[in-house]
């Protein structure tokens, strides 16, 4: 990010009024961060002064995205937020059912160690547990909550191979939806106490012999709610045998969040993340799949 002052003001000013952040601590963060440069040369003294005709430049922090010490891949990281890569088997948060951790509790791990205890990390969103793909983390509950106010500006696409092929290449999905005592999710053709609404939005990428590659992008974000809507369709989801998927083999779950994109909470910058498909993601054999995690 490019900025040009129109005004002597201190860098610490300078950054809260492009920032448009009240935070005066956060900004002295990313300028003692050394992610701040003058005219070329990094600046870490939050009360330098700039004036008309200095080029300020802010550089964002960015990890290895094949971090060897962290357990999951990282796709980005700065003093806000870090964007990893959910692998299927794994709860995002909570310990039951998943050999007592979760994507949260390993992260936490990591970023206290590496830290020494001076970061932590707040959830923003979940991914189901048979579910992989991008998931997005805060490092302050401040953090956490100015991205889940601007939630309906995110957008978020998913790879699903189903079963069969939907009737129309591409479509809208829109109906309530209700959890039922046995926490499987339907729908509801008109609203009703504690029911949500979901919109799904589907568009077919490419057939195979028995299956569709399907994109799926989500308007709102309500539980299950990829898998009920394929299902509803007739296309359930391969693999989840929860919502009417062929037992017949037993296999992970076909369903990957490979696109997250949204507005950085600090900076405003546009942020766009996508992942490859899972390896083996379109083939079908005839063993079991088992869970890394």
């Amino acid at each position: 990010m490019i900025i040009k002052p129109v005004e002597e003001i201190s860098l610490t000013d300078l950054l809260i009024k492009e920032f448009k952040t009240g935070s005066r601590s956060m900004v002295k963060k990313i300028i003692v961060h050394g992610s701040v440069s003058v005219n070329g040369k990094a600046v870490m003294q939050q009360h330098f002064i700039v004036r008309p005709g200095d080029v300020v430049e802010y550089t964002k922090y960015k990890a290895p995205v094949d971090s060897q010490d962290c357990p999951f891949p990282v796709l980005f990281e700065d003093d806000d937020l870090i964007i990893v890569v959910k692998p299927a088997g794994i709860l995002t948060y909570g310990e039951k059912g998943t050999h007592g951790t979760s994507m949260y509790k390993e992260l936490m791990d990591y970023v206290r160690d590496r830290s020494k205890g001076r970061e932590k990390i707040y959830v923003v969103h979940r991914l189901d547990r048979e579910v992989s793909g991008i998931l997005v983390f805060a490092k302050s509950e401040k953090i956490q909550e100015m991205i889940k106010e601007h939630w309906k500006e995110t957008e978020k696409r998913y790879y699903a191979l189903v079963e069969g092929k939907p009737e129309n290449n591409e479509g809208r999905l829109e109906n309530w939806m209700l959890e039922g005592w046995d926490q499987k999710v339907f729908t509801l053709k008109q609203e009703r106490p504690g029911a949500k609404l979901a919109i799904t939005h589907y568009k077919v990428l490419k057939e195979l012999t028995n299956n569709t590659l399907v994109e799926v992008r989500l308007e709102t974000g309500r539980k299950h709610q990829i898998r009920v809507h394929m299902a509803e369709m007739g296309c359930p989801i391969v693999g989840d045998f929860k919502y009417g998927a062929d037992k017949k083999v037993k296999r992970r779950i076909r369903l990957h969040a490979y696109y997250f994109s949204f507005k950085h909470p600090v900076t405003h910058e546009h942020l766009e993340f996508k992942t490859q498909m899972p390896k083996g993601f379109l083939t079908l054999g005839e063993k079991d799949e088992h869970y890394k995690w």
